[in-house]
């Protein structure tokens, strides 16, 4: 027997254990939630689901578990704001939050049992506030390659730039160019949704190229503004890494700019790698030996980390925000971070930790020995116009 469909504003608690999932529903309701409990697994799918969904899930139960329970949610295409809760380990159940996660899920927080019934109903609120808060927001927009093509031919892309800082001595050292999409319909469109359909549709070359030019102007004036030479940061796409003439061809933009190689590090993110060790290891090398420094990106979220860092010429391992953004409440964050910056100190490399939101996680940075540090709580993308603002406030903070 299906039940009828239930607003998306509703509460969904998947909890076999009948008294447990009744302590959870009293106190939703207390909390305002409009709630539907099930102990089955099997019924709670025979349910006509809405398309957006909120469910507290428990994660070990009789007929189907957790996992499959998600698995199901996510074959029907739910849009789904998760609370996990579970008797089970810390591991394992952190472990289910990553697996959530890596579908896209929002996973808002995780409960040991027995749940403390206050943080359970702040949660909820929370869940409220950024649903209400969410209504009447745009969509995000879709874009085709004759968009992107346009975009291109028309110069329509910038450059904002993310300060890069010395934990040591509090100085600024370097920034990263990050491009982002000024789309006369759309307004400022973040990397997110054009790099990946760029790389789909064969034009991510032309946007390098356009990104490297762009970086090269604007070298000049960054040096000005802070009175020396400072290191610029640049992503490259996997589609480029792999291309044999890439070495010569950033050689050469740069180089009509008299810009000095030392000056420049290109970041490559491990998942760039997978597809051709042999050319990847050229263009590196390469790279490398025209005097470029090389950082690997992302660190710690591929699957090939340490034989990356054995086999390619890199001088820089930059530090995932997904772990430096957890590493003050997450423990196996926390040990992560720790072993990256002790093997980039083994190896003599230069550690970078981007996504840094807020004093202590730069205190603690600092404290592990991490060389340099990037985030929000540094200072925020901007374009080149806005670098010298930046500067002196933050002068006038110290």
């Amino acid at each position: 027997m299906k039940m009828s469909r239930i607003s998306p504003q509703s509460l969904y608690i998947l909890d076999d254990d009948q008294h447990y999932a009744t302590l959870l529903e009293q106190m939703a309701e207390k909390c305002g939630w409009q709630v539907i409990s099930e102990q089955s697994a099997l019924r709670f799918l025979e349910f006509d689901l809405p398309s957006s969904m909120v469910l507290v899930l428990d994660l070990v139960m009789p007929e189907l578990d957790g996992i499959e329970v998600i698995r199901e949610l996510i074959k029907r295409r739910i849009n789904l704001t998760l609370i996990l809760i579970s008797g089970v380990d810390k591991r394992t159940l952190h472990s289910a939050q990553l697996l959530a996660q890596a579908y896209s899920i929002n996973v808002t927080a995780c409960f040991s049992k027995p749940v403390r019934l206050k943080e359970f109903c702040e949660i909820l609120n929370t869940i409220r506030e950024v649903q209400v808060s969410s209504k009447g927001a745009e969509e995000d927009p879709v874009f085709s390659k004759e968009d992107l093509k346009v975009g291109i031919e028309k110069q329509q892309f910038t450059i904002y730039y993310q300060p890069q800082i010395c934990l040591k001595t509090n100085m600024l050292i370097g920034v990263e160019a990050l491009v982002r999409w000024h789309h006369p319909k759309h307004g400022l469109v973040h990397p997110g949704y054009f790099i990946s359909m760029a790389e789909k549709e064969g034009l991510i070359s032309l946007l390098t190229n356009q990104v490297v030019s762009m970086v090269a102007q604007d070298n000049a004036m960054l040096n000005t503004i802070f009175g020396k030479d400072i290191m610029i940061s640049i992503n490259i796409s996997a589609n480029d890494i792999i291309s044999l003439s890439l070495p010569d061809q950033l050689n050469h933009l740069l180089s009509e700019y008299s810009i000095d190689p030392k000056n420049i590090t290109f970041e490559i993110t491990e998942s760039a790698v997978m597809t051709n060790l042999v050319s990847f290891l050229d263009v590196l090398n390469r790279l490398s030996l025209k005097g470029f420094s090389l950082s690997i990106d992302d660190f710690g979220t591929g699957f090939s980390s340490l034989s990356l860092l054995y086999q390619a010429p890199f001088s820089e391992l930059k530090i995932d925000q997904s772990f430096v953004g957890r590493m003050l409440h997450d423990a196996e964050a926390m040990i992560i971070v720790e072993v990256c910056i002790l093997l980039a100190k083994k190896m003599g490399m230069k550690i970078v930790a981007e996504g840094i939101e807020d004093e202590k996680t730069l205190s603690a940075l600092k404290s592990l020995g991490c060389d340099v540090g990037q985030g929000y709580f540094i200072g925020k993308p901007m374009p080149i116009k806005d670098i010298d603002i930046w500067k002196n406030q933050r002068s006038t903070d110290l």
